[in-house]
């Protein structure tokens, strides 16, 4: 079984988001380590890049901040080697088409596979131009995530039959960031990949931003990704956020828990 298969084998997974190099490098890799104590069960980590289009203005300005600090897409593959030297925790990278075209799809997929990542994540390929992307990641055991949003209406079905990993499920139309109100037909289009695919997990991102939506979205799912507002702690925080975020995470964590009850 894959990292990222263990990662839903233990009930509802939660997944935080993170941004590397944002405020740095050394704070990005404590914050893994505190999100893995808090209980996550697969970590997010944001490859700045300049031009975020799926990102809101709280992860906009996290990239801005970690590519105005020199973070570069080799820091971020020597940070992931060092953080597999401490911890098995499963890593996904979410990142944009042109990060990985400017590095190279087989070199950046080699890097990766070498550092030890486990999934990828890329909100501006769609499904259809996917293959120029998925062969090299699979070489390398590295999952290329499928993303399904409110639109994807009679795709839906094509795009489960092909996902491996587990399926990102778009709670909101637009960009990341935190809503009062989530969508309530997210349980029908996760009943929808579920009658495609019941044997791949569904997690929903996209809009979360406290622990009662994290538990009603959990009801509805198998896991919860949490961006945001675990962003936005760091934003307002600085290089002090860690203990901020470990105790956010926790409360994330036992939210997504009473979400299977």
């Amino acid at each position: 079984m894959s990292r990222v298969s263990n990662a839903f084998g233990k009930g509802k997974a939660f997944i935080p988001f993170i941004t590397v190099g944002d405020p740095d490098i050394e704070t990005t890799e404590k914050l893994v380590y505190a999100l893995e104590e808090a209980g996550s069960d697969l970590i997010e980590l944001g490859i700045p890049f300049s031009d975020p289009t799926a990102e809101g203005p709280v992860i906009m300005a996290a990239s801005r901040r970690a590519l105005e600090g020199g973070v570069t897409t080799d820091a971020v593959f020597a940070l992931v080697e060092r953080i597999r030297k401490k911890s098995s925790i499963p890593l996904a990278f979410m990142t944009y088409a042109n990060v990985i075209f400017s590095y190279g799809i087989e070199r950046f997929a080699t890097k990766a596979g070498e550092a030890g990542v486990d999934a990828l994540i890329l909100p501006d390929v769609p499904f259809e131009e996917r293959k120029e992307f998925s062969s090299a990641f699979q070489a390398h055991d590295i999952d290329l995530i499928s993303m399904i949003a409110p639109t994807s209406a009679d795709r839906v079905k094509k795009i489960a039959k092909e996902a491996t990993g587990f399926i990102y499920c778009v709670s909101s139309l637009g960009v990341t960031g935190t809503r009062n109100t989530l969508s309530s037909d997210i349980g029908a289009l996760i009943k929808q990949v579920r009658n495609v695919r019941p044997d791949i997990p569904c997690a929903i991102g996209f809009g979360i931003g406290n622990a009662g939506q994290a538990s009603k979205m959990a009801a509805l799912s198998d896991g919860i990704i949490v961006g945001s507002a675990i962003v936005k702690l760091i934003a307002d925080q600085g290089k002090d956020c860690v203990p901020a975020v470990l105790d956010f995470a926790k409360e994330l964590k036992i939210a997504a828990q009473e979400g299977a009850k």
